[in-house]
């Protein structure tokens, strides 16, 4: 009788057990799904451009389709890519709106999905940057501090040189320098934009290296 009761009890275990299991798995919490693979890797950020929802890129021509989603609330903005920019994708303002958390001009935690099939293009070679204080090569000596760090991108727009910025605010001058050919350029913040400073296309063409769309090496100086 007691061997008996030993076997009903373990079998009522085991079976308890499976339920738990079952249940579990149903609702997420036994298994995982793994993270969507990303097209492009790195925070997303938007220019000030108007219009309706839209993307600018630096990997995937013209007309190309592309799926944002922000991690951190589940939203999605799908846009069409309408130009160039020095980013993998950058929105605009309105497709912004539709992914971002209130107050947020960065998605951080993102993947970003081809909706169609045009092929990639290769992503631009990346050579060590130059923090702020360290000497360029071929310079005499360290590099002023830059008031912002990392590579320097441009969105497409047609107008004089400018910059928009998430740092500074609007009538703000800085002078950018690309420390690879020393050409500067001064520019006055003219709107909000996900990145410390994204100038325009214009004001990228005074500084940048033949056929390069990002200026890794550079300096931003704010000017009183």
């Amino acid at each position: 009788m007691k061997v008996q009761r030993k076997h009903m009890l373990a079998a009522g275990v085991a079976v308890a057990a499976t339920v738990v299991v079952s249940i579990g798995t149903g609702l997420g919490f036994a298994d995982t799904a793994p993270a969507r693979a990303s097209v492009c890797s790195g925070s997303v950020t938007f220019s000030a451009e108007g219009g309706a929802p839209a993307a600018t890129s630096d990997r995937f021509p013209v007309g190309t389709r592309l799926r944002v989603t922000n991690l951190d609330n589940g939203r999605s903005a799908t846009v069409t890519v309408t130009g160039p920019s020095g980013s993998c994708v950058l929105l605009n303002a309105a497709a912004m709106e539709l992914v971002r958390e209130p107050g947020k001009n960065v998605v951080r935690r993102n993947v970003v999905e081809q909706v169609d099939g045009a092929a990639a293009q290769p992503a631009p070679a990346q050579p060590g940057a130059v923090r702020p204080g360290m000497a360029s090569p071929g310079a005499p000596g360290p590099a002023p501090a830059s008031a912002c760090s990392g590579a320097i991108t441009f969105f497409e727009e047609g107008a004089a040189p400018a910059a928009t910025s998430g740092r500074f605010p609007v009538g703000t001058r800085l002078r950018v320098t690309n420390l690879d050919n020393n050409r500067a350029t001064t520019v006055t913040v003219t709107g909000p934009s996900g990145s410390c400073v994204l100038l325009n296309n214009a004001a990228m063409d005074q500084i940048r290296e033949p056929g390069k769309n990002v200026v890794r090496r550079n300096t931003v100086e704010v000017l009183r």
